[in-house]
């Protein structure tokens, strides 16, 4: 039998050392612009290497899920905001799906 407690706790533990180990080991500014740079930008690729699949899979065929990410980036590169940018993707999905289906 697992013992579900330890699971939790060895969970607790990892994730405790994840957050805790940086802030006690760096206590000086970083002063490298590469690797502020890239400390900068490490939220934004996490986000998108779990968004980006997920848009192209979630779907009935792909290709729809991928037509509705390419429809979204430029929708939002030409200023849009969000709710635009949403309808404007589940109607791309929604047309290709009855099409491609």
């Amino acid at each position: 039998m697992r013992n579900n407690y330890l699971y939790i706790l060895v969970a607790f533990a990892v994730i405790y050392l994840i957050r805790v180990l940086p802030l006690t080991l760096i206590r000086k500014p970083i002063e490298s612009r590469f690797l502020r740079s890239f400390l900068y930008y490490v939220p934004y690729v996490t986000l998108a290497v779990m968004t980006f699949p997920a848009i192209v899979q979630a779907t009935a065929s792909p290709i729809a899920g991928a037509a509705a990410l390419i429809v979204g980036i430029v929708a939002a590169l030409m200023g849009a905001s969000l709710l635009p940018v949403a309808g404007a993707c589940c109607a791309v999905v929604l047309l290709l799906e009855l099409v491609l289906v």
